[in-house]
């Protein structure tokens, strides 16, 4: 069985005991996260394709950590006028561990 879930902007496919790694949540370490916005959802030969979401349908995750990805350097630069801006983005994420996946109604 696995879904395929909507987390921020992205879209991720989740199975039972797999980890996610997905941008940064408003939980705590060791938080229940419950994620509503199930697209697919695949048992076996029974496929549930949601208009635009499954109606019902529910992930339950685990938060295991949070932490940091890796420094991306933007250097901007303009020939022949004296121009350059250096600038860094550290984004943050959050690993999550799939607990389980509830169809509903």
């Amino acid at each position: 069985m696995y879904a395929v879930i909507k987390s921020g902007a992205h879209q991720y496919k989740a199975s039972v005991g797999d980890e996610l790694i997905v941008e940064r949540l408003p939980y705590e370490v060791g938080a229940q996260v419950g994620l509503d916005e199930v697209y697919l959802l695949v048992d076996g030969d029974e496929i549930l394709v949601g208009q635009p979401t499954v109606e019902g349908a529910r992930v339950l995750a685990t938060v295991v950590e949070e932490f940091k990805g890796p420094k991306i350097r933007i250097f901007k630069y303009k020939p022949k006028e004296r121009y350059r801006r250096r600038l860094g983005h550290r984004q943050n994420y959050m690993r999550l561990r799939i607990d389980d996946i509830v169809k509903g109604a």
